[in-house]
């Protein structure tokens, strides 16, 4: 009888311990946008800073956001962005700005360096996930403070090629190009 009972126990304490484990939920996919070559330009301010950019509160989430149409605000609950949206769109716009402004050093505010800029860039992110066609809508506020102040707003859109979230993140990083673009097109 002793040995049936140590065979429960060790049954009992082999299942409890198996528990935590059948009842996580797996690894959530992270991704990244990622920097997309553009046009050059000349003739743009010699130092620009980027400032911290400025993300509308439905977009700061780790999930990433598919759409917020009808009302409503849909998130893929298991695929991830790899980091926060306002730190990786910074990071990515310095990337784009830097190959499109050659003649230029663009740095990120949030960034170790700071030495005085000859322009600053600030962004409103408004929007930034599916419309009710489908289409990637990007819609952003820029203001470009060097010579002088300009502002404007731009919408960008761009169709995943499939619904996939990495096809989705794929439109995301079109759509941010054509942001870094617009800015490129601002500084020269």
């Amino acid at each position: 009888m002793t040995d049936r009972m140590t065979l429960s126990r060790r049954s009992a304490l082999l299942a409890l311990a198996a528990l935590p484990a059948a009842c996580s939920s797996p690894n959530p996919e992270l991704y990244v946008l990622a920097a997309i070559p553009g046009p050059t330009h000349a003739g743009a301010p010699r130092v620009i800073a980027l400032r911290a950019i400025a993300v509308a509160h439905y977009l700061e989430r780790s999930q990433i956001v598919r759409s917020s149409e009808g009302y409503r605000i849909e998130v893929l609950s298991n695929q991830w962005w790899g980091e926060p949206l306002d730190a990786m769109l910074s990071r990515i716009l310095v990337q784009e700005l830097n190959q499109r402004l050659p003649g230029s050093n663009v740095y990120g505010d949030s960034g170790a360096i700071s030495t005085p800029a000859a322009a600053r860039v600030e962004i409103n992110l408004l929007r930034f996930d599916l419309d009710r066609d489908g289409n990637l809508l990007l819609a952003a506020q820029i203001a470009v403070d060097g010579k002088g102040i300009r502002s404007r707003g731009v919408r960008f859109t761009a169709r995943p090629q499939d619904a996939t979230t990495r096809a989705l993140v794929a439109a995301m990083s079109t759509a941010t190009a054509e942001l870094a673009d617009a800015i490129a097109g601002m500084l020269a």
